[in-house]
């Protein structure tokens, strides 16, 4: 079986006003993943990235809507919970420990029993273990293991909360260093012809090797093998199937697509070249810039278009005004109904594949950051102007330097942006993000 790659995904579920969020906030801390130089990009904090001890994970909030009646208020944890029962390796059930137990907990308990995904049940507002531990054992009744208390307000018990959830966590999470295939992810909104794409890719020429068991009930990497080379192609849970979930609703396509992209190194965004690019689309693209992934646009119905000279141009301009947070992207224009242009996705997914796990050498990085400080001084400020010491690159996947200077504060995101432009010019780097880290070393340190 494949490995998973990727963080771990850990959801939580829980109706109306029990604190949800408070939680959320509270291990996501306030530093949030969310980039914040990025314009485009404003979206609810669904998703953060959370260390404990040695382990990360990806919490993801199913929140999203607040009903007002109680018929609503459990369709929309059946909702829920079975978005968290797709898309995360450990659920957190979170009830109330002041409202007590109530009808539909039971039901979404029952519900998220029968998944097989391992569930902790986490009873929130314990402020006092004196005061309220009596009324926290009433949730055994609920049938799905311990009740674990925690204050989300005063983050008490998190601790013993944490160890249980990173308890359940795969072995097997972390790369598989003999799997070098590409994993590429398929996102996009919904009804922009996702699944037409890799129908097409599994189906036609019978390129499909075998399905491999995904990580959810009904979700499955397909693996498709194409010119004698094999890639794995992450399932955004649902793809070939009609969900009973309502699709439009935003909040649970963005944590399925933040699921798919956590476990690809590439993702492909879907978009449906009869309505142009959205700004839903700016928001999933900014998920995949995010989380550090290989990217490809890819422009599905071309065929249904009227054409001129200009039509490619006029379009690629568009997308790149609104996706100007990642001018890197690569742009492909295909039909999945007629298959156009299809083999060149397989040939854009190997070269962005190669480009997002590229190294280039020390002395190589310096020589052209050397050209590029002569080419243009660095900024100063108050008479103290910015010095470039040393740069190398410390990862790949995506390929993420290091820059030693003598003050952070005088390194503009500007002339970072300048430094990456150059690199890039000698390089190319198509489709991959780079990232920078900055550090500052004294004068005397050199």
């Amino acid at each position: 079986m494949a490995k998973k790659k990727g963080k771990p995904i850990v959801a939580i579920v829980g109706r109306p006003n029990v604190g949800k969020s408070t939680l959320f906030n509270a291990l996501a801390g306030e530093d949030i993943s969310i980039v914040k130089d990025t314009p485009g990009i404003t979206r609810d904090r669904i998703y953060a990235d959370v260390t404990w001890l040695d382990k990360t994970f990806t919490l993801i909030d199913t929140g999203g809507i607040e009903p007002d009646s109680d018929d609503i208020i459990l369709s929309q944890m059946r909702a829920q919970a079975e978005i968290a029962m797709e898309t995360a390796d450990v659920i957190i059930f979170l009830v109330d420990v002041r409202q007590g137990l109530v009808d539909s907990d039971s039901k979404v308990a029952d519900m998220l029993r029968r998944s097989h995904k391992p569930v902790v049940l986490v009873v929130n507002k314990v402020d006092s273990y004196e005061k309220f531990m009596p009324d926290v054992y009433e949730f055994y009744n609920l049938g799905i293991g311990d009740p674990h208390p925690v204050s989300s307000v005063n983050r008490l018990g998190f601790g013993d909360m944490l160890e249980v959830v990173c308890d359940y966590f795969p072995e097997d999470m972390t790369e598989d260093e003999e799997d070098d295939r590409p994993r590429v992810a398929i996102v996009g909104k919904p009804n922009v012809g996702k699944s037409s794409l890799i129908n097409k890719l599994l189906g036609e020429d019978r390129l499909i090797v075998s399905d491999i068991a995904g990580t959810t009930r009904d979700a499955v990497d397909a693996e498709i093998k194409y010119n004698d080379k094999e890639y794995v192609f992450i399932d955004t849970a649902g793809l070939r199937r009609k969900n009973k979930i309502k699709e439009d609703l935003e909040h649970f396509m963005i944590v399925r697509t933040v699921a798919a992209v956590e476990k690809s190194d590439i993702v492909v965004l879907v978009i449906d070249a009869t309505e142009g690019v959205t700004e839903q689309d700016a928001k999933i693209a900014g998920i995949a810039r995010d989380r550090g992934k290989a990217v490809i646009i890819c422009v599905n119905k071309w065929d249904a278009i009227e054409k001129n000279d200009k039509t490619i141009y006029e379009y690629t301009n568009k997308i790149r005004t609104v996706l100007s947070y990642m001018p890197y992207a690569e742009i492909l224009f295909v039909s999945a109904k007629s298959g156009q242009r299809l083999p060149k996705l397989f040939e854009t997914i190997d070269m962005v594949s190669e480009n997002h796990a590229m190294r280039v050498q020390t002395g190589v990085l310096n020589e052209i950051m050397a050209e590029a400080v002569a080419m243009q001084q660095p900024p100063a400020d108050k008479g103290k102007r910015l010095k470039l010491y040393y740069i190398t690159q410390v990862s790949v996947k995506p390929p993420t330097f290091v820059i030693f200077v003598n003050d952070k504060e005088l390194m503009h995101f500007s002339y970072t942006r300048y430094i990456e432009n150059q690199i890039r010019d000698t390089f190319g780097f198509k489709g991959t993000p780079l990232r920078f880290i900055i550090r500052e070393r004294k004068e005397k340190e050199q």
